[in-house]
C-alpha cells in the first residue's frame, strides 16, 4: 500500500515562503508521474504543479514563477517550494502520485493547510 505523507504547511504572512514535502512509502514513486493540488475553501481542488519521472514540469499560471516543484527519487519525496506567497494560495494542499490523466492519480496525500495572511 503506497502511503504518502506531506508535511511542511503552516501559516505564513504574504511574501514569505514555505516548502511542502511530500514522502512516499514505495519504490514506486519512482516511476510515477507526482503532482501537487490544493483546495481552498468552497473551492473545487485545483492543479499547482505536475512533475514527471525524469524532471518535466508544468505549473498553473497562478503559482508559475513563485513555486517550483522538484523531486528526489532516492528519497521518495516530492517537494514544492513556495515563494512570494499570496494570500489567495492559502488552501489545504495535497499530493498526489501515479498521474492517470485528468485529474486522476493512484495516490493521494492527506494534505497540508498553508495559510498565508496580508
Amino acid at each position: 500500500q503506497v502511503q504518502l505523507v506531506e508535511s511542511g504547511g503552516g501559516s505564513v504572512q504574504a511574501g514569505g515562503s514555505l516548502r511542502l514535502s511530500c514522502a512516499a512509502s514505495s519504490y514506486i514513486f519512482s516511476s510515477c508521474l507526482m503532482g501537487w493540488y490544493r483546495q481552498a475553501p468552497g473551492k473545487e481542488r485545483e492543479l499547482v504543479s505536475r512533475i514527471g519521472i525524469y524532471g518535466l514540469t508544468n505549473y498553473a499560471d497562478s503559482v508559475k514563477g513563485r513555486f517550483t516543484i522538484s523531486r528526489d527519487n532516492a528519497k521518495n519525496t516530492l517537494y514544492l517550494q513556495m515563494t512570494s506567497l499570496k494570500t489567495e494560495d492559502t488552501a489545504v494542499y495535497y499530493c498526489a502520485a501515479c498521474y492517470r490523466g485528468g485529474d486522476y492519480y493512484d495516490h493521494w496525500g492527506q494534505g497540508t493547510q498553508v495559510t498565508v495572511s496580508s
